[in-house]
């Protein structure tokens, strides 16, 4: 069983059912992608792993614990961080201080921390007392996973982490993604780069109208002709 799950996934925002039993996973020290077609219901999955969205039927489990019924903030206590697409900085705010806000429901020292977000990011350290609404979309986005890796989770979710932002920004954005990988973090991303997303990817999920339409080894969808003719432009 993955580090976290959520099993046969049905919910939406009222009306009919966005997500219709999808599963999707992610294990300590893994990244896995979520990738489909507008309107899968990819950033769906994700908050109803969040607890942002009420289900239907289904269930999540964090580290072997049922978590479906507990609220989001809770589960931001238990080790979950989430990285939204958009309005995701205090644009008013300058870096340092986004940062101390990722680390509000600490109360040790975070210092050793947000070095280490430096050391990850050295644009944020170079800038740390800039507006974070002064930076480039892309410096935007590593003060965002900043941010979220000031809480120490054991998941990092990630929406979208690449849109908007340039193929070399993307590529390094990635290469960092690589680098909190390796720290033992589980890594859960919603990605429209499904070619990219699934290059780095160790498990992907492909999505269609709210099911599963293939899971497998990022390096197998590739492989898939299915798949590459779909959902990766052949």
């Amino acid at each position: 069983m993955s580090f976290l799950i959520g099993e046969n996934l049905t919910g939406g925002y009222g009306g009919a059912d966005i997500l219709k039993g999808c599963t999707i996973g992610v294990e300590k020290g893994e990244i896995a992608v979520i990738v489909g077609p507008n309107g899968a219901g990819k950033s769906t999955a994700m908050k109803a792993m969040l607890g942002m969205l009420k289900l239907n039927g289904g269930s999540v489990k964090l580290g072997g614990e049922d978590i479906t019924s507990i609220s989001p903030q809770a589960r931001v206590a238990k080790g979950m961080a989430f990285v939204p697409q958009t309005g995701n900085v205090f644009t008013g705010m300058s870096v340092e201080e986004n940062l101390e806000m990722g680390a509000f429901l600490r109360d040790d020292d975070i210092s050793g921390t947000m070095e280490q977000v430096f050391e990850l990011f050295p644009i944020l350290k170079e800038k740390r007392a800039q507006s974070a609404g002064e930076l480039s979309g892309g410096q935007r986005q590593q003060v965002a996973v900043g941010r979220a890796l000031m809480t120490r989770p054991a998941v990092l979710m990630l929406d979208e982490p690449t849109a908007g932002v340039s193929p070399i920004v993307m590529d390094e954005l990635f290469d960092r993604i690589l680098e909190v990988r390796e720290t033992g973090v589980a890594i859960l991303m919603v990605e429209q780069n499904a070619r990219q997303a699934l290059e780095i990817a160790d498990h992907g999920y492909v999505l269609v109208t709210g099911e599963n339409r293939f899971t497998d080894t990022g390096e197998a969808l590739l492989d898939n002709p299915q798949v590459r003719k779909s959902f990766l432009g052949g």
